[in-house]
């Protein structure tokens, strides 16, 4: 039991594997750093607050400018982590990050106004983000990647869920870059720049192999200034870039508006490097009131399908 005015790390270097340390309501000013396995830790909900103190705390998580940092190594991933019922806030960087795990879970818990990343992985597999709150951060709500600081395939993510999250007010709701085997569903997503982005290029593995599904994808019609890699982005509900065999299924996707090469309701759309979508189904949607178009192939690639969806306007036409 960790109370307010203690150290919620010195309570993690004291755990084992296995132990649960429970936090009680409270703001804890503090950057944690996790590498013992089979930890859970869980607050009383957004009553306990986690956010930065004046000076970091001098582990590596602090020396990053994340909130609560999970850290093991591809070949030596950290497993079954629990964090659970409490708000990460203020954060430079992360809010709650991962690398090098193994069947992370984060659930029941709120990021909010972090500097880059809401919550999210790299190097790692079988994550669950389930029936969270992440907003209002600088870039992503959800961000999963193969590695985020270098080039290469897309590698297996065994099955990671992204699921029943409340998502808005970030640069994107969910990122998926370079992974496979991943879901992404039932999540609400709104008043970002873009809703989900699936991003591959033409490096092997391709990234894919996904399913979006069930999500609610509304009004992500914010403004997002454009980067040395992709346009300004406005009114973006669903878009794969450079991906291929990802399944698009039963989404609900309305009032995405914007101007961008991207916007629209669920958009194809070539890769930064120029690699286009293939074999992607994209099927039994439903969408109205996005514009350009509900529906948009700006790529052409091959063996994209689109079958039974509800729309208004597609792009070429003859896709609703």
């Amino acid at each position: 039991m960790v109370q307010p005015g203690q150290s919620i790390q010195a309570a993690v270097d004291a755990a084992k594997p296995g132990d649960t340390i429970e936090i009680r309501p409270g703001t804890y000013r503090e950057n944690i750093q996790i590498t013992t396995d089979r930890l859970t830790l869980i607050g009383a909900g957004e009553s306990t607050v986690l956010s930065p103190a004046a000076k970091p705390s001098a582990n590596a998580c602090g020396e990053a400018g994340h909130g609560i940092c999970v850290t093991g190594t591809a070949e030596d991933p950290v497993s079954d982590v629990r964090i659970a019922s409490l708000k990460v806030t203020g954060f430079a960087k992360n809010g709650i990050w991962g690398s090098g795990t193994d069947r992370m879970t984060v659930r029941n818990t709120t990021t909010e106004n972090n500097g880059q990343q809401g919550m999210g992985q790299e190097m790692s597999t079988r994550g669950t983000f389930v029936d969270n709150v992440s907003r209002d951060n600088k870039q992503s709500g959800v961000f999963l990647a193969n590695t985020i600081d270098a080039e290469g395939g897309a590698t297996d993510a065994l099955g990671t869920l992204v699921a029943g999250n409340r998502l808005s007010g970030n640069r994107t709701g969910v990122v998926v870059r370079r992974l496979r085997d991943l879901s992404v569903e039932g999540n609400t997503i709104t008043a970002n720049c873009a809703g989900v982005f699936i991003v591959g290029d033409e490096s092997t593995p391709r990234a894919g192999d996904l399913n979006v599904r069930n999500n609610t994808v509304y009004e992500n019609n914010a403004y997002c200034a454009a980067t040395d890699r992709l346009p300004f982005i406005q009114g973006a509900g669903i878009v794969l870039t450079g991906a291929e065999s990802t399944r698009v299924t039963g989404n609900q996707v309305n009032d995405n508006v914007g101007t961008s090469p991207m916007s629209g309701g669920i958009v194809l759309y070539t890769s930064v490097v120029g690699a286009p979508n293939a074999k992607n189904a994209i099927s039994r949607n439903v969408m109205s009131g996005n514009k350009p178009a509900d529906l948009a192939d700006r790529d052409n690639g091959p063996d994209n399908t689109f079958t039974d969806n509800v729309c208004e306007l597609s792009a070429p036409t003859g896709r609703c």
